[in-house]
């Protein structure tokens, strides 16, 4: 309803009479077309093609001449508030891409970045830079947040993921649980860490961890989830407890769970990872792991702006720690 067959010369002149209506002078037509392309960039979550569509941009270089993404944007979709001033990051323009975990897509938006000549990228890598085996040189400073390899030589900022899972594994044990599940996302090395750490702290209490790789969205998981507990309750060994390793795929399991008429934690216990808003409010609430997102970002912007004032500073990677929360969807079993 927002994309109108119109002349480029009839645009022109309905601006032109708005603007005159308006008592407006000196905002131009390509004033418009930036607003619009930034406003249509935040409510898609970069969308590139169906920006391309609505915009009418060929390229995405075209595209991004015209989305003006300012770090305050993004600190208010990812957060719901305003960014800090200290945080602010001095002069630097905010290109934001989302990679949707694709491979492909992520080098597509990597040799983007290079086109345009950017200062740096922050990237949340796919697992083949993630896991690289010698050092990636893009051309341009970089900072990998959420995974990164040994031997991928770039700073990095993550989340200690394998500890993070034997917390949350413990914990289903220490509240009696037997018999737990977990799907793990397959296309990242995220997903690979946290399941390590769920089999090693399961083997730890004498039990065995049953794990399927999935695609780390919603539609996978529910799919999945709804396969396995199927067939398992055939077989009278559906797992107790379910545990998904990232946020979509915890909103999968839910909607299986409901599919299947079983009511949590009465029928089976769910814990993730990833304390979204609606977690506390699902059922009795969600237990999961908190991800320290706003301290990642933080640090991230902090070590790049690091490297762009001294390049030849030792690469650096922090590990931060995830923090249990226990809501209702965990009891002791039996309670």
């Amino acid at each position: 309803s927002r994309v109108f067959l119109l002349t480029y010369e009839a645009l022109k002149a309905a601006w032109k009479r708005a603007c005159e209506r308006a008592a407006v002078e000196g905002v131009r037509l390509h004033d418009l077309r930036h607003t619009s392309a930034t406003r249509f960039a935040l409510e898609l979550n970069g969308n590139m093609p169906v920006l391309k569509v609505i915009t009418g941009h060929k390229t995405d270089s075209q595209l991004l001449r015209y989305v003006n993404i300012k770090a305050e944007d993004v600190s208010r979709l990812l957060h719901g508030r305003p960014l800090d001033h200290d945080d602010a990051p001095a002069g630097l323009r905010v290109i934001l891409c989302n990679s949707d975990e694709d491979p492909e897509k992520e080098a597509m938006y990597l040799r983007l970045m290079a086109e345009e000549r950017v200062t740096g990228v922050i990237l949340s890598p796919t697992r083949g830079i993630a896991e690289a085996q010698q050092p990636v040189d893009l051309g341009y400073p970089m900072v990998l947040i959420d995974r990164a390899g040994p031997a991928c030589g770039v700073d990095a900022v993550v989340l200690d993921n394998q500890q993070a899972a034997q917390g949350l594994a413990e914990h289903l044990a220490s509240q009696g649980y037997r018999r737990i599940g977990g799907l793990f996302g397959r296309t990242s090395s995220t997903g690979a860490e946290r399941q390590a750490g769920f089999a090693a702290a399961l083997a730890r209490n004498g039990l065995t961890a049953e794990a399927r790789f999935i695609l780390p969205t919603a539609e996978a998981a529910e799919a999945e989830t709804l396969a396995w507990l199927s067939a398992s309750e055939h077989a009278g060994e559906r797992p107790d407890a379910l545990v998904a390793s990232n946020a979509q795929s915890l909103l999968g399991v839910l909607r299986a769970l409901r599919r299947l008429s079983l009511e949590g934690p009465r029928d089976i216990a769910v814990a993730g990872f990833d304390n979204e808003p609606w977690t506390e409010l699902a059922g009795p609430g969600i237990t999961v792991i908190e991800q320290p997102v706003y301290d990642i970002g933080r640090m991230a912007m902090a070590m790049l702006q690091d490297r762009l004032a001294q390049p030849d500073l030792p690469t650096r990677r922090v590990l931060l720690t995830g923090r249990l929360v226990t809501r209702g969807s965990t009891p002791l079993r039996g309670m």
